[in-house]
Parts: C-alpha cells; sequence; structure tokens
C-alpha cells in the first residue's frame, strides 16, 4: 500500500512539475517587456521587479494577483486614494488576532507594474536602492527587505534564489526598446 502511495505521489509531483515550470516561463513571458520598460521608465532594475512579482504574486495565481491585478503586494497605506482590496496577510488586530489588510486594486496588470514602479521610486525609503548599481541584484533585493518591502525575514534571500533559478539577471541588460521606436 505505501509503495503504491509513493508511486503515486512521485508520478503527481513529476506531471505537476512540468506545469508549474510552465507557469512560471509563461508569466516571465508575458512580463518581462513590462520590467524591462519599467526599468529603463524609473531605474528599478527588471531583475527585481520580475522576482518581486514571481514570489508577490505566485507567478500570477496569488488571491491579489487573481482578483486585485496586485501583483506586488502592495497595501493601501495613508496615501492610497484608488480602488482597495482585502486580504488577510500579517495585519493584527488589538487582541493580536490576524484580520484583512488592506491592499491596492488595479484595473490592469500593466497599472499594478507601473504603479510599483513608482512606488519604489518616490517613496523616502527606497531613495538608497537608486544610488546602488542596477546590475547588483542582490544589493536591491536586500535594500528592499531593510527598506521595509516585507516582513519576511528571508524576503531578500526569496528574490535572489528567484533571479538566479530563472536567469532574469539578463532582463537588466536589453537594451531599451524604445530605442527601436525612436528609429
Amino acid at each position: 500500500m505505501i509503495k503504491i502511495f509513493y508511486t503515486l505521489c512521485v508520478l503527481v509531483f513529476s506531471i505537476n512539475a512540468p506545469i508549474a515550470e510552465d507557469r512560471v516561463t509563461g508569466y516571465i513571458d508575458m512580463y518581462h517587456e513590462i520590467a524591462i520598460l519599467e526599468m529603463y521608465r524609473t531605474g528599478v532594475p527588471a531583475s527585481i521587479t520580475l522576482a518581486q512579482a514571481l514570489v508577490e504574486s505566485n507567478a500570477g495565481r496569488s488571491d491579489l494577483a487573481s482578483n486585485a491585478n496586485n501583483h506586488f503586494g502592495i497595501k493601501c497605506k495613508s496615501t492610497w486614494v484608488g480602488d482597495t482590496y482585502y486580504h488577510k496577510d500579517d495585519d493584527l488586530d488589538i487582541n493580536g488576532n490576524l484580520i484583512p489588510s488592506c491592499f491596492r486594486a488595479y484595473e490592469t496588470d500593466l497599472d499594478s507594474y507601473i504603479d510599483h514602479s513608482n512606488f519604489l521610486r518616490y517613496k523616502s525609503n527606497y531613495q538608497p536602492l537608486f544610488l546602488l548599481d542596477k546590475y547588483d541584484y542582490k544589493s536591491w533585493a536586500y535594500g528592499l527587505k531593510e527598506a521595509g518591502y516585507a516582513t519576511d525575514v528571508s524576503y531578500a534571500h526569496k528574490l535572489i534564489a528567484k533571479i538566479e533559478e530563472l536567469d532574469l539577471d539578463k532582463y537588466d541588460r536589453y537594451e531599451n526598446p524604445n530605442k527601436k521606436l525612436l528609429r
């Protein structure tokens, strides 16, 4: 009986692994051009944008991405005046109970990517990131964590692992697509 169970598990995992890999590859194929454009517009490395989107949205399959087009887990904060979506994350009430957090909601995925770049570019706590070399994704990942982007203590490591596993730093070296339009 145990052998049958393990055989089934191996079969299920071997079937799901390529599907999961295809979803991630498909996600990157769908959004890498936006990440590159945003890199040239704001200075946020495309590798960082893609890694954050993959981690935060589970390659577009998270509740936030599916229901609010929020691929980066950006919360409302006091300055947000757009649409909102409530989802349990890490906010607690006065008794220490998990409560729904207010997240930004977007009309489109593109809006999420643009807001992410603007969020990093124009919030004061992220300004030191823009003094870093745009090809130094490791410093960017650690800098995001230090600046308070995520509460997960291993956030920087997750971003770096995603970048290295998927060779996302190659997008940091892509030519500006706007140059082709101007020729």
